[in-house]
């Protein structure tokens, strides 16, 4: 079933460019060392829940806009071993040496699926 590094963050929506042209790098990279798929996903229907949310989560700002996105891995070794190697990758730095979102709002983990049916 593989395994999944989850993340979800807010970025400024006049950043929505420059994050889509990051991430676009970066999933390349990220399957260079082993991920079978990366999804990028920028909130279309993110409601205000009464207790939580994905907005409050973030601490989303009024200019923000929330990203879900997750990477697919062939298997938890393989997360494993292309993590370090990825985190020195010179190539996973901004282009410009700025990120276009606040990294201390980005929430993230491994997971080990417990279902994975396409046609559940």
């Amino acid at each position: 079933m593989g395994y999944l590094d989850g993340y979800v963050l807010p970025v400024p929506e006049g950043n929505k460019e420059a994050y889509r042209k990051m991430a676009e790098k970066c999933a390349a990279i990220f399957q260079e060392y082993g991920a079978t798929r990366v999804l990028e996903a920028w909130a279309d229907d993110v409601p205000d829940g009464k207790l939580t949310d994905y907005n409050r989560a973030t601490l989303k700002k009024d200019d923000e806009g929330v990203v879900y996105s997750w990477i697919e891995w062939p298997d938890k070794a393989t997360r494993d071993a292309a993590w370090p190697k990825l985190m020195q990758d010179e190539r996973m730095k901004p282009d410009d040496g700025e990120t276009p979102f606040d990294g201390q709002r980005m929430m993230w983990g491994g997971f080990a699926p417990i279902i994975d049916d396409v046609n559940a």
